[in-house]
């Protein structure tokens, strides 16, 4: 699955990679980035001379959320000099497809185009393109192997708001592949709030549909492992799960309901560090405060 570099450039010491590829999952074009830290003391300008580093880094997939691109955490996120110092990649996927023709894809800001909620839709007119849940546990894991000086047997997962329900899900599902998870300011119980119930609905054709893609209804489930190839630490569940969220967060009430996480982690006798941070909302100012210690909770168990 050869990839199209569409630019590169320097920042902190590593280079950011832009690139599109043709997806088998969602039947499309996507676009993604992805950010290689320098290994020694010499600059590294083009992804060639990434691999001649003869690194394998670990790395940390980055979900963005609703109405974002992969650009977001880029150019927000303030990420990279954290990145370089615990010498971590970064992975950002797009958040949907992008000229799907699917109906009704651009008529709302919160379902569609930029915002593919990380599931594999059914209903008709999404079902053959929006697949981004094979698309991020799946494709996008090989293809990070195939093509960058990348060790996703070494790979965790964040993200932010759709993205943090995302991160959180793919992880929960797949403890086998990420081993390690945190979010921002989550939609912690989609089944429940007004994002969700459209984005299942539409995707999936109704609410019980999407159960297997909330993350607080997961959480209270008996921790598995999704193949026989997983390790005892990620059958007996991750040592720990890392969520901030803004106690100045708009959607703190009616979308997130983060509170539905902490039951959800009681029934299921997980372990959630959940972190309300006074004052803050819910944008990449947020983000960006808390991103570094992020990075250093997913490097500690990569």
């Amino acid at each position: 699955m050869p990839i199209e570099v569409k630019s590169t450039v320097r920042v902190s010491g590593g280079l950011l990679v832009k690139f599109s590829h043709a997806s088998s999952a969602v039947g499309l074009p996507m676009t993604a980035s992805v950010f290689l830290p320098s290994g020694g003391d010499a600059a590294i300008s083009t992804l060639e001379e990434a691999k001649a580093e003869g690194i394998r880094y670990p790395v940390l997939m980055w979900l963005s959320g609703l109405t974002c691109t992969d650009d977001n955490v880029c150019q927000k996120g303030g990420v990279f000099p954290a990145l370089q110092a615990h010498k971590l990649a970064l992975a950002c996927p797009d958040t949907s497809p992008r000229g799907a023709g699917a109906p009704g894809e651009e008529d709302s800001w919160d379902f569609g185009t930029g915002a593919g909620f990380y599931v594999d839709a059914t209903t008709e007119g999404y079902a053959m393109n929006y697949r981004m849940y094979t698309y991020v546990t799946q494709e996008l894991p090989a293809l990070l192997q195939a093509e960058f000086p990348l060790d996703v047997t070494r790979m965790g997962v964040s993200g932010h708001s759709m993205g943090g329900h995302g991160a959180l899900v793919c992880a929960l599902r797949n403890p086998g592949t990420f081993r390690s998870v945190s979010a921002f300011a989550p939609i912690a119980h989609p089944c429940a709030c007004p994002w969700g119930v459209k984005a299942f609905t539409g995707y999936l054709g109704g609410v019980e549909a999407g159960e297997e893609y909330d993350a607080s209804l997961l959480l209270a489930k008996a921790p598995t492992a999704d193949d026989s190839a997983a390790s005892a630490a990620a059958a007996a569940g991750f040592d720990d799960i890392l969520v901030d969220v803004g106690t100045a967060d708009c959607f703190l009430e009616e979308q997130l309901q983060v509170q539905s996480l902490e039951q959800g982690a009681e029934r299921g006798a997980r372990k959630l560090t959940l972190r309300r941070q006074p004052g803050y909302d819910h944008s990449y100012y947020f983000v960006s405060t808390f991103l570094p210690e992020h990075v250093a909770f997913h490097a500690k168990r990569l």
